[in-house]
């Protein structure tokens, strides 16, 4: 596993993370969300409706992965989307 997946786990257990697609959104509209992963495999209607609520609230997305790397690294069965929601975990996780 590479090291941006190793640290998505991590984020995850320090609970500096939010996944699932209507999660995410919630949390982008309240602020809440500072950088995304999006599953390079998720449906055409998702990548759509999540890079364009990106894009309104100025959210960068990595789509450089798959949704079993996604969700393997998090612990958690199909997973599209997932939400960074500490900023400090963005400064590790771009390294």
């Amino acid at each position: 596993m590479n090291k941006i997946l190793s640290n998505l786990g991590l984020c995850q257990r320090a609970g500096g993370l939010i996944s699932g697609e209507e999660n995410v959104i919630s949390l982008m509209q309240s602020g809440k969300v500072f950088y995304l992963f999006l599953a390079n495999d998720a449906s055409l209607n998702t990548k759509k409706k999540i890079t364009d609520k990106a894009k309104y609230y100025q959210i960068e997305i990595d789509d450089s992965y798959t949704s079993i790397e996604l969700s393997k690294a998090i612990g958690k069965e199909n997973r599209m989307v997932i939400g960074i929601t500490n900023k400090g975990f963005i400064k590790i996780l771009k390294k």
